[in-house]
């Protein structure tokens, strides 16, 4: 599933997830420019359960786990403030929590607002959930035994199978392997790795299954891809 998004929009995400990204336009006079925050979630459901928030038009909760949301006029001069506190350092311990407010509570009232009240509220089972979560992204070179992940987040095979895929839209063993696949590229990329022991560092024990899983990802070989990204990257034309 692809996401495009402009300065008109932004990217709303439950998870820390496995992802490919692309700058498709940039230019030495025109850099790309982003800014990536994590919300308190303690604060959005303060929000959701006592504030004055506004209520979102619901969304499908089975949808995936990143949505993109219109950047509105006042949403954006809310991030800008923010960033202005770098000039302010001594507003900052007081005026960055009360902006931080404002910024969740404009999410919760734009299209996928809905998103964040159900991330903020679905109580306990997303809190286990989260912990299976962040096992795999501790440990992803290990084997994957679902008996023992279903242990870690003190909950049965079968309902952590369906949270974890509510959750992140994919089933732990795909989690795992995405999360495989992209760090092999990028050792491939900055270390020089080739696919063999980039595979191996990664916990497969199968070349050709690595090979097989790589090019159903991204679309090409490991080593051809990685090129392609090596040309990309230093400007080159061929």
């Amino acid at each position: 599933m692809s996401f495009n998004y402009d300065p008109s929009h932004f990217l709303l995400t439950s998870l820390d997830l496995p992802v490919t990204s692309q700058v498709i336009e940039a230019s030495h006079e025109v850099p790309y420019l982003c800014m990536r925050l994590k919300l308190d979630i303690a604060m959005v459901r303060e929000l959701v359960s006592g504030g004055p928030a506004p209520v979102a038009t619901p969304v499908n909760d089975r949808g995936p786990a990143m949505a993109i949301a219109e950047t509105t006029a006042d949403f954006l001069d809310a991030f800008c403030r923010l960033l202005d506190l770098q000039h302010a350092p001594h507003d900052v311990e007081f005026m960055s929590g009360l902006i931080m407010r404002e910024i969740i509570y404009r999410i919760l009232g734009s299209d996928e607002g809905q998103r964040l009240r159900s991330i903020a509220t679905t109580g306990e089972n997303s809190q286990r959930t989260a912990k299976a979560v962040e096992w795999i992204r501790d440990n992803f070179t290990k084997p994957l035994r679902m008996e023992m992940l279903a242990d870690v987040a003190c909950m049965g095979v079968s309902t952590l199978h369906h949270h974890f895929r509510a959750l992140t839209s994919m089933s732990p063993l795909q989690y795992q392997k995405q999360l495989r696949l992209h760090e092999a590229r990028r050792r491939m990329l900055a270390d020089g790795l080739d696919a063999a022991h980039a595979a191996f560092e990664v916990g497969y024990e199968s070349a050709s299954q690595f090979n097989r899983e790589y090019s159903r990802l991204f679309g090409q070989s490991p080593m051809r891809d990685v090129r392609a990204l090596r040309v990309v990257r230093n400007g080159e034309l061929r």
